[in-house]
């Protein structure tokens, strides 16, 4: 896979995966299987939504305003941590596996979910949930809501703007200063937890950021 560019016989860049994947979806599988370089030049594209790749006789730039999606194993074997003392992967392998993730590319992922092996109890008796349709419209009120607002979606907002339109109240701010202390939050990182925290408000059709926003919010940078 191309992430970034491929290129003619004549050296001139033209559109990898990233670009194709504007306005979409980019969704890379086992992450870590990924060379670390290429995955390093998504950081670029992830703040500023395009690419731009210089060339000795030229400079193109192209669009990369695309929402990434990823997963990977605990492990290299995947059985860390599930419980069934099955993982035999030694914990330097287990450390190695993990580091091929920088800091600074896992500082611009909003979400970072765990998800757990489930029993078989709970997949014979799973209760039923929302229905897609249900989803779909709740998600279009608050798309709706945020454009309203601010005449754009709560991702594209700045740091000025995450001023102007992303208040807390006093106990909010509280919490939100210590999670930052304890979870060691970079600039980056909090800007990216008030924009989730907002987005988690307007899904639930709230005005106010409230406590149980942000700690939700927060709940999604602690791994």
């Amino acid at each position: 896979m191309t992430l970034i560019v491929g290129v003619d016989r004549g050296s001139r860049p033209k559109p990898g995966e990233i670009t194709l994947a504007n306005k979409g979806v980019l969704f890379l599988d086992e992450l870590p299987e990924f060379d670390r370089t290429v995955l390093e030049v998504l950081r670029q594209p992830l703040e500023a939504k395009q690419i731009t790749i210089s060339r000795a006789n030229s400079q193109l730039t192209f669009p990369a305003n695309f929402q990434l999606v990823a997963a990977m194993n605990p492990c290299p074997c995947g059985y860390d941590g599930d419980g069934s003392n099955r993982c035999r992967c030694r914990p330097e392998q287990i450390k190695r596996y993990q580091d091929k993730l920088s800091g600074p590319l896992l500082d611009r992922i909003d979400l970072h979910i765990t998800v757990p092996a489930l029993p078989i109890a709970d997949l014979q008796n799973a209760q039923a949930g929302e229905t897609s349709e249900q989803v779909r419209t709740r998600v279009a009120a608050a798309h709706k809501q945020q454009l309203k607002r601010q005449n754009k979606v709560n991702n594209e907002l700045s740091p000025s703007e995450i001023d102007q339109y992303i208040q807390l109240g006093e106990g909010e701010q509280q919490l939100l200063q210590l999670a930052q202390q304890r979870l060691n939050l970079s600039a980056r990182g909090y800007h990216r937890v008030l924009r989730v925290a907002r987005t988690i408000a307007d899904l639930a059709d709230s005005n106010d950021i409230t406590s149980a926003h942000v700690s939700e919010a927060l709940s999604y940078r602690s791994k």
